[in-house]
């Protein structure tokens, strides 16, 4: 995908999840939390990211739990202030995602001068947060609005932990969005955070969608790495990066670099 290589800099990148702590607001900020360790937790991350060979990083607010479908002004304002500390030590590309508002996400990434974002931009599903429906008429009006014309769109077709009321098969599905809202990538996932995507899934989004990135959302780890990049254009990498691969953890050094060694190694083959 010329756009990715142009972006990272090499075949096959790996973008890496910084899943910032509960932020105010969230039910899981307590009282004598302070964004000042919000802020240091994650500049401790993006170390470790960084300095074991990541490609691009991907800010969310994965602890905001249980997410909400429009945001209070307070979350995305957080994000921005992380982000905006660490601005100075960013050497990769990066990019945010609002865990399931796509209008905070495009406008955080205004904000941050993120490069791309990934979100739930299309489709309609249900979950444990109920039913949701996604406009991208109206957020692909208001990326226009803010002039993002350069702005990467990476669109879940199949966001972990809902089911699409949509029954088509997913490739089908892929091939409707192309054609509607021309996504940058396409973001296959499992049922959850951390589980491993289906192959024949990916490979059958991939021929559905030649032209567009197709990454890897969930489940790629050391042992398994190399088969989900050969059915996939990238891999989103969160919960094996943290230490003994747990999802609550700190990203841990010495698990990315091997991680990314592994990488290395596969792409020698291309």
């Amino acid at each position: 995908m010329p756009w990715i290589d142009e972006l990272f800099g090499v075949r096959k990148p790996i973008l890496a999840m910084l899943h910032l702590d509960p932020l105010p607001g969230d039910p899981l900020f307590k009282r004598g939390d302070a964004m000042k360790s919000v802020v240091e937790h994650a500049r401790a991350d993006l170390r470790a990211l960084q300095s074991g060979g990541v490609d691009g990083i991907i800010f969310s607010n994965e602890f905001s739990l249980p997410y909400q479908r429009q945001m209070q002004f307070v979350t995305p304002a957080a994000m921005a202030r992380v982000i905006g500390e660490l601005m100075g030590e960013l050497r990769v590309p990066f990019g945010v995602d609002c865990i399931s508002d796509g209008l905070a996400t495009i406008e955080l990434a205004a904000a941050v001068d993120a490069a791309f974002v990934r979100g739930t931009f299309c489709g309609v599903y249900v979950g444990d947060g109920g039913l949701y429906n996604n406009d991208f008429s109206a957020l692909l009006r208001r990326r226009a609005a803010l002039r993002l014309d350069e702005l990467k769109m990476l669109y879940f077709i199949n966001p972990e932990s809902d089911r699409n009321l949509d029954p088509r098969p997913l490739a089908d599905i892929a091939r409707s969005v192309i054609f509607k809202a021309a996504p940058d990538g396409l973001c296959v996932s499992a049922s959850a955070a951390g589980q491993e995507v289906d192959d024949e899934l990916m490979r059958g989004v991939k021929r559905a969608a030649p032209d567009v990135a197709v990454l890897c959302n969930t489940g790629c780890r050391l042992d398994n790495v190399a088969a989900k990049l050969g059915c996939a254009d990238a891999a989103v990498v969160g919960t094996t990066f943290k230490a003994g691969g747990a999802f609550r953890g700190r990203v841990d050094a010495e698990r990315v670099k091997a991680f990314m060694g592994a990488v290395a190694a596969y792409r020698r083959t291309l």
